[in-house]
């Protein structure tokens, strides 16, 4: 499989969700907002932030993690709606900006909207492929991302742009699925299974090895749990797990 093919695929996969609002568990029954709920977010998190930047989407929360403090800079890569950045934006306050990245025009479009029906000063969406991003040299304090490196075909690339763009002692704090052993082949060539985050996913070791290339420091997995959602391959049943990882630059 080409790495052009995988990205229009899933490009055409999360653009049609942007427009029709149709998330994996909004197909599969689930509330979004209990979606939400089910993979870490609280309550009181969901009712400070536009209803609408919540589509059911990713693994874990990365901020309830990431330790954010008031009036610093914030890049999420793949930010989708705009769940984790306006949580973000809550945090680090009126002195703090957070930038979302997304290569879809239609989540950044939506999520602009949104800004501008809720009236956050301290956020912008822009569009950009997270293996390039549209963000200046040494300008972050912190990076953050849910559930999406999983979906790029070149993660060596991702994480260098990554470290590109922090500060020296910047950090990031990335939810992501990877995997207990290999995956078959099959679940690894199909197309729906790499917009799905399962075929892309890299074994654990070989994942914190790909972020240990591109130069951080201080790799430690925050908390990790094994990840089930309706439809999962039952092969695969034990063998993705939900990880939470932090490391400096």
């Amino acid at each position: 499989m080409k790495k052009e093919e995988i990205k229009k695929f899933v490009k055409k996969r999360y653009s049609k969700i942007a427009k029709e609002r149709t998330s994996c568990c909004l197909t599969c029954g689930y509330d979004v907002m209990e979606q939400a709920k089910r993979i870490g977010y609280s309550e009181n998190e969901l009712e400070k932030i536009p209803k609408e930047a919540v589509m059911g989407l990713g693994c874990g929360n990365p901020t309830a993690l990431a330790d954010l403090k008031e009036g610093e800079t914030v890049v999420d890569l793949g930010s989708g709606g705009g769940i984790d950045v306006f949580l973000a934006a809550n945090k680090v306050g009126s002195k703090g900006f957070v930038v979302g990245v997304d290569m879809t025009k239609e989540m950044v479009k939506k999520a602009n909207k949104i800004v501008k029906e809720s009236g956050y000063k301290n956020v912008e969406f822009r569009v950009g492929e997270i293996e390039n991003l549209p963000v200046e040299d040494s300008s972050v304090n912190l990076i953050i991302s849910n559930c999406v490196i999983n979906l790029s075909p070149d993660k060596l690339k991702t994480y260098q742009e990554a470290y590109r763009v922090l500060k020296p002692g910047g950090r990031i704090l990335i939810s992501d699925l990877v995997t207990k052993g290999g995956i078959p082949e099959k679940i690894k060539k199909s197309f729906d299974a790499w917009a799905g985050c399962i075929a892309g996913a890299l074994e654990k070791k070989e994942y914190l090895n790909t972020i240990k290339k591109a130069g951080f420091r201080d790799i430690t997995i925050v908390s990790q749990n094994i990840f089930y959602e309706p439809g999962l391959n039952k092969r695969l049943s034990g063998r993705i797990i939900s990880v939470k990882v932090r490391a400096y630059k």
